[in-house]
């Protein structure tokens, strides 16, 4: 049927006909051609030409690569080779010590000890921007020798707060045989002897925070027990006092002190 035979049909149509037969004759003419057009999607593709042979493009690629993979990795990097472990560590022993649940929050410890972490991590990241980062950026240097020149400041951190008990559990797992000198020794065995270090440090300062809490426990359980009230529970007697004790002694100042300061002696 013409277009024209079309519209003299829908002309002799009754006038309450008119708008449903509208409809149905711009149906008709739409819908064929969008049935008709194919769905396009947008893609995306990133590739190595074969005939890109050229030896700066593709260090320049591998630098992106591993920088890349640096990134991902750098939340692990930020745990296991700075000293966030046991700030971290002994942070949360002090909340459990003091019985005040999840206050401070989590967010406000780790961000605090995110922050004395790069306060601690500075010299050798000083280091680390002086020796070698910006040597590379005037071309003074390779990238292979500027990634060495970043690990001599990196590896004197970690040797200076692994003890050497635990290093000699990884040569002992590995079968390897004991390093002559600390250049000797893989930077991944000595991260994994870090941590362990850390670990033991960290503890160990949260048994010490525990003791002073632990005995005021005590104390006031003593009294509630001579005074009868054995149904009254000990630990809402005794927050109050030791968050007293700890405000009074100024607790937050000498534990950040104390935890920075350990780094350095």
């Amino acid at each position: 049927m013409t277009p024209s035979k079309t519209f003299l049909k829908l002309w002799k149509t009754p006038k309450n006909l008119w708008i449903p037969s509208l409809l149905v004759l711009a149906a008709a003419l739409v819908l064929p051609s969008l049935a008709a057009a194919e769905p396009t999607l947008p893609s995306l593709s990133l590739q190595l030409a074969a005939g890109q042979t050229e030896p700066e493009k593709v260090s320049v690629l591998l630098e992106i690569l591993f920088l890349l993979t640096v990134l991902s990795l750098a939340p692990a990097i930020v745990i296991t080779m700075t000293s966030f472990t046991r700030i971290i560590i002994v942070f949360s022993f002090l909340r459990q010590a003091m019985g005040t649940q999840q206050m401070p929050p989590n967010q406000v410890l780790a961000s605090l000890a995110i922050f004395m972490t790069i306060v601690i991590m500075m010299p050798v990241g000083t280091a680390i921007n002086d020796n070698a980062l910006q040597p590379y950026l005037r071309e003074e240097i390779s990238f292979d020798e500027a990634v060495s020149k970043a690990e001599v400041p990196v590896r004197e951190f970690l040797f200076h707060h692994t003890r050497e008990k635990d290093l000699s559990v990884f040569y002992a797992v590995t079968g390897k045989d004991a390093p002559q000198s600390k250049i000797d020794v893989p930077t991944p065995m000595l991260i994994a002897a870090f941590v362990i270090s850390e670990l033991k440090t960290g503890f160990t300062i949260g048994f010490l925070i525990y003791i002073p809490f632990l005995i005021v426990d005590m104390v006031v359980a003593s009294i509630l027990l001579a005074m009868g009230m054995m149904m009254l529970p000990p630990v809402m007697i005794s927050l109050p006092f030791k968050l007293l004790l700890f405000v009074m002694v100024d607790g937050w100042n000498l534990l950040t002190g104390s935890l920075v300061n350990s780094f350095f002696y």
